[in-house]
């Protein structure tokens, strides 16, 4: 039985305004068979509203791709947790491997982030994972170890319960590989208890999420793994049927 309970659909630099209307019906048609999974769209800032809009009476919450670290002044082409929030916006992306491989974003960088999103009272979904590289040279604990730690830094305890760690191989996004199940909670348990090492009970509640590939006919063996409650989904949240498959095979 899958131990799924959040599947987030991150859209990229992808989408258009057809698109938000026909997940959102897509969607809405299978809420009531779907109550047990906790549904997120993070769509490209332009069209945040437009689906807000059009999810705006329906149990399906809205994330973004990317945050400022401030809160406001002169960061040209920057958005802050103030501006997101006016339209709906409850979860943030933040250290997703693309953001940091093509735009530079540290570990630092990251974890001011993480800090402004759970601050604002938005959950800050945390992105970790090695490359190919790192995995083949047995690193990939060493890795994925340090950027969670660095990316919880002076995270204070009571606000634990808005973060949720995902865990993306970066070898395995949108090249069609993906981690096996074993390999995948194998990360995952070590996570589970990184967290609870430092956060103690509401370690064992944070959501930890599995992105790299997943697809329909995968998504059910991955998410009845122990410690993967749930999937960051790329390529296969842009299809409407796909992904609803991927949310069916979360709630089980």
């Amino acid at each position: 039985m899958p131990n799924a309970s959040l599947v987030i659909a991150n859209w990229k630099m992808n989408g258009n305004r057809e698109l938000t209307k026909t997940m959102s019906m897509a969607l809405r048609e299978k809420l009531s068979q779907l109550q047990k999974v906790k549904i997120v769209v993070c769509p490209p800032f332009t069209l945040i509203s437009e689906l807000a809009s059009q999810c705006y009476y329906d149990d399906i919450a809205i994330g973004a791709q990317n945050v400022s670290e401030h809160t406001s002044g002169a960061y040209t082409g920057e958005t802050s947790t103030t501006q997101l929030q006016e339209f709906g916006v409850s979860y943030v992306l933040v250290g997703h491997s693309e953001r940091r491989q093509l735009f530079a974003e540290t570990d630092d960088k990251v974890n001011e982030k993480a800090l402004a999103t759970v601050n604002a009272g938005m959950t800050a979904v945390i992105c970790v994972g090695e490359n190919k590289a790192q995995r083949d040279e047995g690193n990939t604990w060493k890795v994925v170890a340090e950027q969670a730690k660095a990316a919880l830094a002076n995270l204070p305890k009571e606000k634990a319960g808005k973060v949720v760690l995902a865990y993306e191989p970066v070898w395995a996004i949108g090249t069609g590989e993906t981690a096996s199940p074993e390999q995948a909670q194998d990360v995952h348990a070590k996570l589970r208890t990184l967290l609870v090492e430092q956060f103690g009970a509401i370690g064992e509640k944070m959501p930890l999420l599995y992105g790299g590939s997943v697809k329909a006919d995968n998504a059910a063996e991955l998410f009845a793994q122990k410690d993967i409650d749930g999937g960051l989904i790329g390529g296969a949240s842009l299809k409407e049927s796909d992904f609803v498959a991927i949310c069916q095979a979360a709630q089980g």
